[in-house]
C-alpha cells in the first residue's frame, strides 16, 4: 500500500509540473487579457530547445535557458501580432501550432533523431529526502519541480500585492481606464505574454529533459490545451491553479483504463473549451481596441 501511494503521488507531481509551469505564465497573460492558445506549439519547441541545447553543451541548465529563450521569442511574435497588430489571438495560436509541430519535426530529424541527452537530475534535500514516503515524494525532485511549486506564492504575491500585479489585473480589466491614468496597456500586456511563453518554453523542457532525456515528436500530447484548462479551472489564481495542475496529474497517475488514448479524447474538448473561453478573457482587447 505504501509503495502504491508512493508512486501515485510521484506520478502526479511529475505529470503536474508542465502543467502547472505553463499554466502560471498563463495566469498573468490571461489576466491581462491575454489568451495564449499558441502555448502548445511554445512547449513543444521549448521541448525540442531544450535537447537541443542540452545535446550541444552537455548541460540540462544550458538546455532550459535555450528553452526559455525559444518561448521567449515565440512570444514575441506571438505578442506582435495579437497586441500591436491585433490579429484574431485564436487564429495566431493555431498558426504556432502548425508551426511548431512541422519546424520541430524537421529540425529533430536534422540535428537530434531520438539522440538520448542530459536531463534534470534529482537533488535530494539533505535530511527531509530521508524521511518515509514523503520524503521521496517531496524531496527529491530535480529543480524545475521545486521552482514549479515555489513559484506559485511568488506568483501570488507579485499578482495581487505588488504594483506590477495590479496593473495586469486592471489592463484585463478595463484597458481603456488604464490608458486615461497613463498606464501603457501594451507594454503590459507584452511583458505578461513574453512570461507567459518563457513559462511554456521552461515547462516543455520539463517534458523532454525531466521524463524522458530525450524528444519525441509530437510529445507534449496536448499538454498545452489541458495547461489552458488548468488555467480555467483554478479560476485564473496562483493558488488555484496548483491545485487544478494536481488533480490532472493525478487524471494522469491513476493509468485508468484506456489511459493511452485519454489525451486525444480530451483534446478536442479543451479546444472547444479554451474557444469558448476566448470570447469571454477577451472582451477587454475588444474593447480597447475600439
Amino acid at each position: 500500500m505504501a509503495d502504491f501511494i508512493t508512486n501515485f503521488l510521484t506520478a502526479d507531481i511529475r505529470t503536474a509540473t508542465p502543467l502547472l509551469l505553463a499554466a502560471l505564465g498563463l495566469v498573468f497573460s490571461e489576466r491581462a487579457g491575454i489568451v495564449n492558445i499558441g502555448t502548445e506549439g511554445i512547449m513543444l519547441v521549448g521541448a525540442l530547445l531544450g535537447c537541443l541545447g542540452a545535446a550541444l553543451t552537455g548541460s540540462s541548465a544550458m538546455g532550459a535557458l535555450l528553452a526559455i529563450a525559444g518561448g521567449f521569442a515565440m512570444a514575441l511574435i506571438f505578442a506582435f501580432f495579437t497586441i500591436t497588430l491585433r490579429s484574431n489571438q485564436i487564429v495566431v495560436g493555431t498558426a504556432f501550432n502548425i508551426f511548431a509541430g512541422g519546424f520541430t519535426i524537421t529540425l529533430n530529424r536534422l540535428l537530434l533523431n531520438g539522440e538520448k541527452v542530459a536531463g534534470y537530475e534529482a537533488i535530494p534535500i539533505p535530511g527531509l529526502s530521508k524521511i518515509p514516503i514523503l520524503g521521496e515524494v517531496l524531496f527529491n525532485w530535480s529543480f524545475p519541480v521545486y521552482l514549479a511549486f515555489l513559484s506559485v506564492p511568488v506568483c501570488w504575491f507579485v499578482l495581487q500585492r505588488t504594483n506590477i500585479g495590479l496593473k495586469v489585473r486592471a489592463v484585463g480589466e478595463y484597458p481603456k481606464a488604464c490608458d486615461t491614468v497613463g498606464i501603457n496597456v501594451f507594454r503590459i500586456r507584452y511583458g505578461a505574454v513574453l512570461f507567459s511563453g518563457m513559462m511554456a518554453g521552461f515547462a516543455g523542457s520539463f517534458v523532454s529533459m525531466g521524463q524522458l532525456s530525450s524528444f519525441t515528436e509530437g510529445m507534449v500530447s496536448g499538454k498545452g490545451f489541458m495547461a489552458l484548462a488548468v488555467c480555467v479551472f483554478g479560476n485564473y489564481s496562483p493558488k488555484t491553479v496548483l491545485w487544478a495542475a494536481l488533480l490532472f496529474g493525478a487524471a494522469d497517475a491513476l493509468k485508468i483504463p484506456s489511459a493511452d488514448n485519454r489525451h486525444r479524447k480530451l483534446l478536442p474538448v479543451l479546444k472547444y473549451a479554451s474557444l469558448f473561453h476566448y470570447h469571454s478573457s477577451t472582451v477587454y482587447v475588444c474593447k480597447a481596441q475600439q
